[in-house]
């Protein structure tokens, strides 16, 4: 396992114990599970803007992190850093296609109160986009 796939498991990992304190039961990593996180981020988005900013830096981190583990258990994909942005993205279906995800900034988006950053429905979106793919494609999900 790279490094960045090595410290996103673990970040995804601190993002299901936040879960599980919230509600008792520890998400497993299914798409299933992504409700359990938009409920989190639901309810994390009316006191976000007052956490310090290295708390709230680590949860878009984590709940990010979770995100892409969810899709790498799903799809497989490498993790590598995408300099732009300065965070992990996973890239899916290489050589054959291309769909990339890349979560920070739609969790962060989430957590600011916007629910147009619905974290269900982005990775709904990702993962239509990864199952109907033909050779060729490239598309990135931000």
């Amino acid at each position: 396992m790279s490094e960045i796939g090595a410290e996103v498991k673990r970040m995804a990992g601190e993002a299901a114990l936040i879960v599980k304190d919230r509600t008792g039961k520890a998400p497993d990593f299914s798409e299933r599970s992504l409700a359990a996180i938009e409920g989190t981020l639901n309810e994390a988005s009316r006191y976000f803007a007052d956490l310090p900013e290295d708390q709230a830096i680590k949860i878009v981190q984590y709940f990010g992190c979770y995100l892409l583990e969810v899709a790498h258990r799903q799809f497989g994909g490498t993790y590598l850093w995408h300099e732009q942005r300065d965070q992990p993205v996973l890239v899916v279906g290489e050589p054959k296609f291309h769909v990339a995800i890349i979560t920070w900034d739609k969790v962060r988006g989430r957590l600011r109160g916007d629910k147009a950053d619905n974290v269900s429905f982005f990775f709904d979106g990702f993962a239509q986009r990864v199952r109907r793919a033909e050779p060729g494609v490239r598309a990135q999900y931000a």
